[in-house]
């Protein structure tokens, strides 16, 4: 069987495709190959967006995930998937819908039929979710919600540095939707079938004093997977808050992850063959 020689990394919400920029440097140092797509519109830099957020506003769930089986689609081999927050969700999505060797998410938002909803996660999307006019806006955070949410275990320095180097507005609808799909009638967006078999390795990384995504709702994702032989791993790292992907210790995660990813890894076919 083939190594993957390929990673592909999903952004979340409130940040861009940079928010990767050290994750991306360190696997093409070892001799991958790294894409990491942005959600469609998203392909400017932060600066653009925070100047003109439109495309953000205009966002949905299936545009995002869409445009990422679009791209996954024109690879010649199943790559490694890693998603960060949000795009952990978009990650187990594509999954399910047969991509990937295997895949990593850290700190990932549930897919559709996960209720856990601690404290500290509605404290840290009350900004959005507060005014339903939202719903058709950009939101995005100040500094001191941004650090509960994202950075809360990093010094108030550190965190406005990443504040200003990453942070964008997140889309009102997908927040609005995502919280709704559980209470509408059919499959929405943010769907899968746990039961599903066929797909590959899927670890799950949380950080302990995750505010916006708690261990506990990774570990009620997790626990929902039933599919027959599949391989469905949780694991928690103390101390660490929901930007993982940046701050003091990124190194020692980053290397773990793609570890567990190439010793789980399955073969397949074509990079986007999705079973029928």
């Amino acid at each position: 069987m083939s190594t993957p020689d390929t990673i592909v990394l999903i952004h979340g919400f409130w940040v861009t495709p940079r928010s990767w920029e050290n994750w991306k440097a360190r696997y093409e140092a070892n001799g991958f190959t790294v894409h990491t797509p942005a959600y469609p519109g998203f392909e400017v830099e932060v600066e653009a967006l925070r100047a003109d957020p439109t495309p953000i506003a205009d966002l949905t769930l299936e545009a995002i995930v869409s445009h990422v089986e679009a791209f996954l689609d024109t690879l010649d081999t199943a790559p490694i998937i890693m998603g960060h927050s949000a795009g952990g969700a978009f990650t187990q999505v594509v999954m399910d819908h047969g991509y990937g060797a295997a895949g990593v998410v850290l700190n990932s938002a549930p897919t559709e039929g996960i209720r856990a909803t601690p404290w500290s996660q509605l404290r840290s999307v009350f900004p959005v979710l507060k005014n339903p006019a939202n719903h058709h806006r950009a939101v995005g955070f100040d500094a001191e919600q941004w650090r509960y949410a994202f950075t809360n275990t990093y010094t108030e320095e550190e965190s406005l540095a990443f504040y200003e180097r990453y942070h964008i507005p997140a889309s009102g609808r997908v927040l609005f939707d995502s919280v709704l799909a559980n209470f509408q009638p059919g499959h929405q967006g943010a769907w899968v079938d746990f039961k599903n078999a066929d797909r590959a390795p899927l670890l799950f990384l949380s950080g302990s004093e995750d505010h916006i995504m708690p261990p506990s709702v990774q570990a009620s994702n997790v626990k929902h997977y039933k599919g027959e032989g599949t391989v469905t791993e949780h694991e928690t790292y103390e101390g660490r808050p929901h930007l993982m992907v940046a701050g003091s210790g990124w190194e020692e995660i980053a290397d773990h992850a793609l570890e567990w990813a190439l010793s789980h890894a399955v073969q397949r076919g074509a990079a986007g063959a999705s079973p029928s």
